[in-house]
């Protein structure tokens, strides 16, 4: 039986709420995206080829950051609304050092805190009882 370390991260294109899977009090650290809807506006309103290539730039740094967070663990699920999960988990399989990480993915809705904590709890809860 595998002791790993597990990671819930509901998220979108502009934010990630990322959970560990604990017996305690389940806590959640954020992570922003560095392109914002104001940027956006102000690029765009230059140039909408320069728009598209800062936020293309800001989007990999925004999954970049989140992999080097995903790294420390065995098991992670991803979540949320938007289709940006599934572009967070084609950016992490281009790397082989997430090789031996199990991603899953699973479409939600917009979730409240709490709401993001139960599915963590009840999505790794129904795992652990399979190891």
């Amino acid at each position: 039986m595998k002791n790993t370390k597990d990671l819930g991260i509901w998220m979108d294109h502009q934010t990630a709420h990322l959970m560990e899977f604990t017996t305690d009090p389940i806590q959640t650290t954020t992570i922003d995206s560095e392109f914002t809807h104001e940027e956006k506006e102000q690029t765009l309103s230059r140039s909408e080829n320069l728009m598209h290539n800062k936020e293309q730039h800001e989007q990999a740094a925004y999954y970049q950051e989140l992999g080097e967070l995903i790294r420390g663990y065995g098991e992670v699920i991803l979540f949320g609304p938007t289709d940006a999960k599934v572009e967070l988990f084609t950016f992490l399989r281009k790397d082989h050092r997430f090789s031996a990480i199990q991603i899953e993915i699973e479409q939600a809705d917009k979730m409240t805190v709490n709401q993001q904590h139960a599915f963590v709890k009840a999505h790794f809860s129904k795992k652990l009882s399979l190891r």
